[in-house]
């Protein structure tokens, strides 16, 4: 190309030249996408990480490039320890994640998990968490005769098992920090080390700054259905729970609703809860369900 500068490129020339026009010139940056948010996986009760390796592959499927922790803590018959130790343990996982991710983390907590990280975002001033998915968690209690209830305490059924887990013994067990007697709420309030004081019903100096807490979260994602065989009432998941009749009454009917006790009514009123219920899900299927998966959880994931 030297000596051609000032001189007019005959036409014949500058078609020979056009296919490395690209080459010549600077290359465009390329365009940038924002990251996903990393996604952190709490499990349930006798679960471990092995569990959700179908709900890894589809997150690494719809969302390429995404940091997904499973955290592998109080896995199998670990998982019955005092779910304020569980809690304690979680959140010295989570602290060094959410440092590292200034834009937010998702949550996504199953079963028993969803009322350890219900508790997580209650105690912790400082989390980012955007979304909470509480996958068929039993978040305003339990009160059923399951296969895992059967297991630990092979004698009680659930009309007598107040009888032991409103006992300061029987609160050393995680299932029993949620039971849930509708016919003995006055029990439940005055023995309850777990549940009681997350949901706001009895009172304790930590109360403001737990709903305060709470609130920070972006979105609060239920999801559960009536297929699900453990979780009793499956309206749980949503905040349902039985009255003394054993009717279920819906979240807007509950006290910690109309109270607002720890936030529940505030992020209704914003648009930040999302319920999302399907049947024909059994309990341990939730998180290998591609269907509840692309119409539940991955519209959360940003």
């Amino acid at each position: 190309m030297l000596g051609l500068c000032g001189q007019r490129l005959p036409a014949a020339w500058v078609l020979l030249l056009l296919p490395f026009l690209p080459l010549l010139l600077p290359a465009a940056p390329a365009p940038h996408r924002a990251s996903y948010k990393p996604v952190i996986v709490v499990h349930g009760l006798f679960d471990s990480s092995y569990s959700f390796r179908h709900l890894l592959e589809y997150i690494n499927e719809t969302h390429p490039g995404t940091v997904v922790t499973v955290l592998d803590l109080f896995d199998g018959r670990e998982s019955l320890r005092p779910l304020w130790e569980q809690v304690q343990g979680f959140r010295e996982a989570v602290v060094p994640i959410m440092a590292k991710a200034p834009q937010g983390v998702h949550l996504i907590c199953y079963s028993q998990g969803g009322l350890v990280c219900r508790a997580l975002l209650s105690v912790m001033d400082d989390h980012n968490v955007d979304s909470f998915i509480s996958l068929s968690s039993p978040q305003m209690g339990q009160y059923g005769d399951t296969d895992y209830l059967k297991w630990l305490f092979p004698t009680s059924m659930r009309s007598n098992l107040y009888r032991i887990c409103y006992s300061p013994w029987g609160q050393e067990f995680s299932i029993c920090n949620y039971w849930h007697d509708p016919h003995h709420d006055d029990l439940y309030l005055n023995a309850s080390s777990f549940l009681a004081l997350i949901n706001g019903e009895r009172d304790h100096p930590n109360a403001t700054e737990w709903r305060k807490n709470f609130l920070r979260v972006g979105h609060l994602v239920l999801i559960g259905g009536p297929d699900d065989g453990v979780i009793t009432p499956w309206q749980s998941s949503f905040f349902g729970f039985y009255d003394a009749n054993e009717t279920v009454l819906e979240m807007e009917e509950q006290l910690v609703y109309l109270r607002d006790s720890f936030g529940l009514k505030t992020l209704l009123a914003r648009g930040a809860i999302v319920r999302c219920p399907m049947a024909g899900i059994s309990h341990t299927a939730w998180h290998s369900n591609r269907t509840l998966y692309e119409t539940c959880i991955e519209p959360w994931l940003s």
